[in-house]
């Protein structure tokens, strides 16, 4: 039996949190516990779930018991900020025990059924000034998956010019990459319902991956309704936390495919198993990830062993990372490596990936934590982001 004796919490650029366990036989593992701009909160509740519960614990293998130990052990649970600390201990955990007994995590969740993982990243679209150009030097890194924002700030409504200009920008982005390249659009909740109602009819013709958050979570009436008007595939669930809050979309049939987040959606415990009840209704996985290279590297983890699995987020050279990217906090960067569109499932054991020590010194975060832009319409009223 083995026990956690201490732990670290990292906060690194550009937006990142990462953890660290070491046991008392000496084995470390990394998780990735973060809500984007909500860093210190989400740490704080790391050090409670730390202290009251996973210091005490005395079999680390028993990572179904803990988990429901974190979640059940409050009677208050759920929420961005309590399954993000949630999720990044989860992930550490399973690096320990990969590390301990010399696999890959994806043995112990029924072994692979794919030898690689499709990947996409996203390239812009806030912007209306924004080349599709520039999509060809993202196509040169071995990309064959893109999504773009649907637009920048939105009223609630839009004039038939600016509904034709970011038909013609999407359009635009098509014909440079042709009908090889998955394209998704994000409208990223920020879309009002009878303007997501507006835009969805126009976009078929592009024939998209997908079409992801229509509108904004618990708006289940207007997403009734807007899937019923569309053959594009509706893709959601960033903002989703757990099975239960992803139930109601699946029993409605109102998703195609579900995007959980391995570092706010309860770890690799809890995904596993929203992936699973999304396959007993039909429903394909595509986990979000637009975060660091922990909860990527456990992101593609769980993607071996989901056989209805689609495609992987990856957030490699986003404008977020300014400065720093994903592989620099790698002693082996190269297990994400981009071939014609796919990155391989590495074999190393834990989570694969060998963190950098030096690096998390080098790329702390010395600023104010990361906020997300606050954005006003023309009458000074807030907009979506």
């Amino acid at each position: 039996m083995a026990k956690i004796v201490s732990y670290d919490i990292f906060f690194v650029q550009p937006r990142w949190l990462f953890l660290k366990l070491e046991t008392d036989d000496g084995l470390i593992g990394w998780g990735e516990p973060i809500v984007e701009g909500r860093a210190k909160t989400v740490a704080q509740a790391v050090k409670e779930l730390m202290e009251k519960y996973v210091l005490k614990y005395e079999n680390i293998d028993n990572i179904e018991d803990i988990w429901q130990l974190l979640y059940r052990g409050g009677f208050y649970r759920g929420g961005p900020i309590l399954m993000s600390a949630l999720s990044g201990i989860d992930q550490a955990l399973w690096d320990i025990k990969g590390k301990r007994y010399g696999l890959p995590v994806y043995q112990f969740l029924g072994g692979k059924c794919r030898k690689k993982v499709k990947v996409y990243r996203w390239f812009g679209g806030d912007e209306a000034d924004e080349s599709p150009e520039k999509i060809r030097d993202l196509l040169a890194l071995g990309f064959r998956g893109i999504k773009m924002n649907i637009a920048g700030k939105l009223n609630f409504l839009l004039t038939p010019n600016e509904i034709n200009s970011i038909v013609k920008r999407i359009g635009e982005v098509r014909e440079v990459v042709g009908d090889a390249v998955d394209i998704a659009v994000d409208f990223h909740g920020r879309v009002s319902p009878a303007l997501s109602s507006q835009l969805i009819k126009p976009l078929e013709q592009f024939n998209l991956l997908f079409i992801e958050e229509p509108v904004l979570p618990g708006n289940i009436e207007s997403l009734r309704f807007i899937k019923n008007k569309t053959f594009t595939p509706i893709a959601l669930g960033e903002r989703l936390f757990s099975r239960g809050d992803f139930k109601p979309y699946l029993i409605e049939g109102l998703v195609d495919i579900v995007q959980p987040d391995l570092s706010h959606a309860g770890g690799i415990t809890e995904c596993k198993k929203i992936a699973e009840m999304a396959d007993s209704f039909g429903a394909l996985t595509a986990f979000h990830c637009p975060l660091g290279p922990i909860a990527l590297a456990a992101s593609i983890q769980v993607a071996a062993t989901t056989y209805n699995y689609l495609i992987q987020e990856t957030s490699l050279g986003i404008h977020y990372n300014k400065g720093v990217d994903l592989t620099d906090y790698l002693l082996n960067p190269q297990i994400f490596e981009i071939k014609d569109g796919y990155i391989e499932i590495p074999e190393n054991p834990g989570l694969g990936v060998e963190i950098n020590e030096e690096a998390l010194k080098i790329y702390s975060l010395k600023e104010e934590d990361w906020s997300n832009p606050i954005w006003r319409k023309e009458d000074h009223s807030l907009a979506e982001w």
